[in-house]
């Protein structure tokens, strides 16, 4: 025991401080992305497959269906290192040039008063390649500590408050999605991790799934990307909770 204790005063503290100080993201990490036109786009490069942007009217890059590939059509599209990518509505997922940009919304005051300080989902994977969720566990370790902000997953819809989408909702997935999303008790929330889960990602428009979950269920937070980098999930959940504005 006493060599268990030396050890951890060795070890020190090694949870990060974020949200108390900013983080630390690697320079080649794709945040953000800024667009400075795409008007001139459509005539030099094919459009994206996934449907990520188009040149019409100005331009615009919708980063729920945008995979982060860096390989866009638009040679002028940039990605920031800018983690914050979380949105409450799905139309503020969408950049253009020029417009303002929008994060996400902290719940209701109602909401808030009963999950602002206990936040429990139960997660589904439905049909998703595991990389949303690898990166979502992450959040469970010593370094991040989910739970110090009130936030953890359960094992029974019956003892959560919300629901975990990851995955693009294949066929076979969507009754266990809407049976589990039935049995969370009322008021819950609806989190949509992931590109497959807002819009179907590099499955979009395939017979075999139904294009993300908001088709569904009403979706209350939106986290984009290809997996969503821990610090974008985290930062999403913190702005609902009311813990970042």
């Amino acid at each position: 025991m006493i060599r268990a204790i030396v050890s951890r005063i060795k070890q020190g503290h090694r949870t990060m401080p974020y949200p108390a100080a900013p983080l630390q993201m690697p320079e080649r990490f794709r945040g953000y992305p800024v667009a400075a036109s795409l008007a001139d786009s459509a005539d030099r490069s094919p459009e994206c497959p996934y449907g990520a942007f188009s040149a019409a009217e100005g331009g615009c890059l919708d980063m729920g269906k945008c995979l982060f590939c860096a390989e866009c059509p638009a040679g002028n599209i940039e990605f920031t290192t800018d983690h914050r990518l979380a949105a409450t509505k799905r139309e503020h997922l969408l950049v253009t040039p020029g417009a303002p940009r929008q994060f996400a919304q902290a719940l209701s005051n109602d909401l808030l008063r009963i999950l602002g300080r206990s936040l429990k989902f139960r997660e589904v994977s439905a049909g998703g390649c595991n990389a949303c969720e690898a990166d979502t566990n992450v959040l469970s370790t010593i370094g991040w500590d989910l739970g110090r902000f009130g936030i953890q997953f359960v094992a029974s819809p019956r003892h959560a408050d919300g629901l975990w989408v990851t995955g693009p909702v294949t066929n076979n997935m969507t009754k266990a999605l809407l049976t589990t999303y039935d049995a969370i008790p009322e008021p819950k929330i609806v989190v949509a991790c992931g590109a497959c889960a807002i819009n179907g990602g590099p499955y979009i428009d395939s017979p075999q799934v139904c294009n993300g979950a908001d088709g569904l269920i009403p979706v209350d937070l939106y986290i984009p990307g290809c997996p969503p980098h821990p610090g974008t999930i985290l930062d999403g959940l913190l702005r609902i909770i009311d813990k970042i504005r």
